[in-house]
């Protein structure tokens, strides 16, 4: 039986950068990073080093070779802040593009967009 996300794939067209946005800018830090040696490199990063879900970033081109039926779009993730003004602050002023924040019925929700133009929403939580 599943009983939790353990890891979300993301495939990204420059590994390093997509690192730097992640780490930098959003905050998280990278648990793992493998390299087989035949040129399959992956990184996991995570918004804590407890965090019961990562991302593990692969390289698009790559992947697209090596599985060419696999579906290579960015996935709709919405990430949980318990203090949604002051990250989208802070990614306002380290020039991340953010939406503006809106009133859902599930709560305050924005957007972000990463290095290479794809989406996230941040949703307000309190726990």
């Amino acid at each position: 039986m599943i009983n939790k996300v353990g890891q979300v794939m993301l495939y990204v067209n420059n590994q390093d950068e997509a690192v730097n946005f992640w780490t930098e800018k959003v905050g998280f830090s990278v648990i793992s990073e493998e390299d087989n040696g035949q040129g399959m490199r992956w990184i996991e990063i995570a918004p804590t080093n407890d965090a019961e879900t990562s991302i593990i970033l692969h390289d698009k081109e790559l992947i697209s070779k090596m599985e060419p039926e696999l579906n290579l779009g960015t996935p709709s993730l919405m990430f949980f802040s318990k203090n949604l003004d002051k990250l989208h602050n802070d990614l306002s002023n380290k020039n991340v593009t953010v939406g503006e924040i809106v009133n859902m019925p599930s709560g305050r929700v924005f957007n972000f967009a990463d290095s290479e133009g794809n989406y996230f929403a941040v949703m307000e939580k309190s726990k």
